[in-house]
């Protein structure tokens, strides 16, 4: 195999009353919202550029969570091959998501058990979100009971 493209891209994950945003540009598949980083952006950075240019929304809290790597695949001529290095961010946003850009014509919300087709990376990623969310609200349930201890 030939030498790997690392990819810098940030990926957004906000979670709303309706679900997990994602966008699609062809309506079939959903992936989060986010993108590549241009040189010398951060990750951070380019995944809240990518979300208001994919949705209109504006973030007003904002956290990196995880970081993700996605599998080694090869580029679509297959002559070379490529990883996503995604930086994972949890963010709060105002406004109404509306389809924005090259990319994003479509818009969806991911809850577990929906029918929605979702890239395996997207995947990934929610699962992670999902594990990640329970282990901090175990931790602060754990916490709390700790302070209970001593009295």
């Amino acid at each position: 195999m030939s030498r790997v493209i690392r990819r810098r891209r940030g990926t957004v994950i906000v979670e709303t009353d309706r679900g997990i945003l994602l966008t699609s540009g062809n309506g079939k598949v959903f992936i989060l919202p986010g993108g590549g980083a241009k040189r010398n952006e951060r990750r951070f950075v380019a995944a809240l550029r990518e979300l208001a240019e994919e949705t209109g929304l504006r973030p007003y809290s904002a956290e990196i969570i995880f970081r993700h790597l996605g599998k080694v695949k090869p580029t679509l001529s297959g002559r070379r091959y490529y990883q996503d290095h995604h930086t994972v961010c949890l963010v709060k946003t105002t406004g109404e998501a509306r389809p924005g850009g090259k990319d994003a014509k479509y818009i969806a919300y991911y809850y577990p058990g929906c029918d929605i087709k979702v890239s395996v990376t997207t995947e990934e990623i929610i699962e992670r979100y999902y594990q990640w969310k329970l282990s901090k609200e175990q931790n602060k349930y754990n916490s709390v009971t700790d302070d209970k201890v001593g009295d």
